[in-house]
């Protein structure tokens, strides 16, 4: 049983390092989406940093601050859900067939 164990304990900090190298990898990958069919633009890297926001000057010079400032919100939203997509997918990678069904590791 003790043999047992420790294949386990290394399986468990194998798993950890993949984890935190895809961590570090996640921080230098990034996904856009966008808004009012491209009027506003967010990117997102994979740690859920807001990277950049783009406005074409169509919305800017139309002078409606309400509708900008919903524009940009949508945009954010979905980049935001699409990095934590991302994370997950990448993070499933990983953890597959390690865990049992159902468990949910915290931070993801």
């Amino acid at each position: 049983m003790k043999g047992g164990m420790q294949g386990m304990l290394k399986q468990v900090q194998k798993m950890q390092a993949e984890m935190e190298k895809v961590q570090t990898e996640l921080a230098g990958k990034t996904v856009t989406e966008e808004a009012g069919g491209g009027i506003i633009k967010a990117t997102v890297n994979g740690k859920k940093e807001l990277v950049s926001v783009q406005i074409e000057n169509e919305i800017i010079n139309g002078g409606d601050k309400e509708m900008l400032e919903d524009l940009v919100v949508a945009a954010v939203n979905k980049a935001l859900a699409s990095a934590g997509k991302m994370a997950e997918d990448e993070m499933a990678k990983i953890t597959k067939n390690m865990l049992p069904p159902g468990f949910n590791l915290p931070g993801l």
